[in-house]
Order: structure tokens, then C-alpha cells, then sequence
């Protein structure tokens, strides 16, 4: 991507030089701070790829076997694969290229490298955006069944929910070119931030709502059994957890990245914030890493998933 730097760039590995890097990066990047820059090497950033790659197209095929998961809810947990499928994918692709070109294993004319990288850079971005916009569907399906149990499936059915993420779809290639055509301006940048802390607020009441409302109904079958203490505050006590390594992850794997752009904003020439832009290829890294956890949390905590998946794994098919 544009603000990435010469690290992740195909033009860069062509010219050997960071001839490439963009404006930004250059003013941050000149600065004579001492930084703590931890390194992501070639080697681990594939095999981060590659694992989240096998396991999201695993969710994928799982889903698409089984009709007992073609509803509203795995829809959306499929979609949300699919995206981190393409971001690993993606990566994946743009290493394996870099690796290639500095072996001298791969020629290439300087115009195919950059085409080849702007079309990386668009699905990067839009797998990027609607794996964000998932996640949000996800919490608004759980929001939903929930606090309209009744009324739940003629509120989510399965084309709304096909439109939804017809929408999300489009809006995020539409939204990742126009984002990547115009990346060196700084209303971009700050719609990107505005849109990952609108995620984070959206999936945080949700979740915390819903949390409350599972604790007041703990409450109330507490009540009944005369054990109102107990039940209550362990089962709270429970939820809080759920709800705190959710948002966590969440927040620890995608804040990093969009802090950096925040920072691309804020003070572009800063020693201290060009500490923090030398360590973008770990911010991508955290991503892809999100992007291995997400089935552990959304996929494959159902037993059918998992029942499913053994087949898939064993080609019963």
C-alpha cells in the first residue's frame, strides 16, 4: 500500500533503492531518532500468510458444504473469512514477488511491477475495509437475536442479508480505490481512522449491551433458584472476560495501523512518530494475525462448524 514503504513495496525491490517510498514515509523515515524497530522477516510474514490462508479458505469451504449453515449469521462469519482470506492473500502474493524479484528468479518491466502493485494495493484495502465492516455486521446480527429474539428471522433473513453484503462489497472496492488513487491526501487518511474508531464504538456498546443483558437475565434465573450471588457474579464475571480479549484483539490487532496513519497526519516529520512508521511491517503483520484469530472466535466455536470442517479435512465430501 502506498503508506507502507519500501518493505513492502514491488517497485522498491526493482530499483534496490527507496526510491519508492512515498513522501510521507521519506519525511518520517530522515529523521536521526534512535528507534526501537522491530523486524518482520520475509520468511514469517509468508508463513503468517499462508497460515491464515489455509485456515479462512478451510471456514469458507466449511460453510459452503454444509446447507446448515447457509443462514444470515454464518453469511456473514463466511464473508468475514473470505476478507481475511484476500488480506493474507494478498500479502501473501505481494511477498512472494518481492522474494522473487530480489533473487533475480523473476524479470519484470518497471510499468507490469507497478500495475501488479496497484491492483495488490486495491484488494489489500478492500478486504481490509469489509473485514472491518463484518466484523460490525457480526455484532449487529448477535444485537439482533438477542434483543429481538421474536422477531429475529423476519428482521435477518437471507436476502437482506445477501444485500448487505452485496453493499459491503461494493462500497469497499469503490472506497479502497478512491482511497488508494488519493492516498497522499489527508482527508483519506483521516476518513480510514474515523471509519476503524466508528467499528470500534459501534462493536463495544453493542457487546457491552448485550453483556448487560445476558448479566440481567442471569440475574433473574438466579433469582428463582435462590442463588443470586453466585450465579450472577460468576456468570458477570465470565462475560467481562468474553468481552475484554474480544475487543482486545480486536483493538490490538487493527489500532496499531490505524495509529500510524493517525500519525502520517498528525506529524509526518516528527522523530518520534518516524519511530513508529518504521514499524509498519508489524502493524501489517498484527492484521494477518487477526485474521488467523477471527475463526477461533466467530467460526469454529460451533460444533456443526467443527463436525463439518472434519469432513472437509477428510474429503468427505
Amino acid at each position: 500500500m502506498a503508506v507502507q514503504g519500501s518493505q513492502r513495496r514491488l517497485l522498491g525491490s526493482l530499483n534496490s533503492t527507496p526510491t519508492a517510498i512515498p513522501q510521507l514515509g521519506l519525511a518520517a523515515n530522515q529523521t536521526g531518532a534512535r528507534c526501537l524497530e522491530v523486524s518482520i522477516s520475509d520468511g514469517l510474514f509468508l508463513s503468517l500468510g499462508l497460515v491464515s490462508l489455509v485456515e479462512n479458505a478451510l471456514v469458507v469451504a466449511t460453510i459452503a458444504k454444509n446447507r446448515n449453515l447457509h443462514s444470515p449469521m454464518y453469511c456473514f462469519i463466511c464473508c468475514l473469512a473470505l476478507s481475511d482470506l484476500l488480506v493474507s492473500g494478498s500479502n501473501v502474493l505481494e511477498t512472494a514477488v518481492i522474494l522473487l524479484l530480489e533473487a533475480g528468479a523473476l524479470v519484470a518491466r518497471a510499468a507490469v511491477l507497478q500495475q501488479l502493485d496497484n491492483v495488490i494495493d486495491v484488494i489489500t484495502c478492500s478486504s481490509m475495509l469489509s473485514s472491518l465492516c463484518f466484523l460490525g455486521a457480526i455484532a449487529v446480527d448477535r444485537y439482533i437475536s438477542i434483543f429481538y429474539a421474536l422477531r429475529y428471522h423476519s428482521i435477518v433473513t437471507l436476502p437482506r442479508a445477501r444485500r448487505a453484503v452485496a453493499a459491503i462489497w461494493v462500497a469497499s472496492v469503490v472506497f479502497s480505490t478512491l482511497f488508494i488513487a488519493y492516498y497522499d491526501h489527508v482527508a483519506v487518511l483521516l476518513c480510514l481512522v474515523v471509519f476503524f474508531l466508528a467499528m470500534l464504538v459501534l462493536m463495544a456498546v453493542l457487546y457491552v449491551h448485550m453483556l448487560a443483558r445476558a448479566c440481567q437475565h442471569a440475574q433473574g434465573i438466579a433469582r428463582l433458584h435462590k442463588r443470586q450471588r453466585p450465579v450472577h457474579q460468576g456468570f458477570g464475571l465470565k462475560g467481562a472476560v468474553t468481552l475484554t480479549i474480544l475487543l482486545g484483539i480486536f483493538f490490538l490487532c487493527w489500532g496499531p495501523f490505524f495509529l500510524h496513519l493517525t500519525l502520517i497526519v498528525l506529524c509526518p516529520e516528527h522523530p518520534e512518530c518516524g519511530c513508529i512508521f518504521k514499524n509498519f511491517n508489524l502493524f501489517l503483520a498484527l492484521i494477518i494475525c487477526n485474521a488467523i484469530i477471527d475463526p477461533l472466535i466467530y467460526a469454529f466455536h460451533s460444533q456443526e462448524l467443527r463436525r463439518t470442517l472434519k469432513e472437509v479435512l477428510t474429503c468427505s465430501w
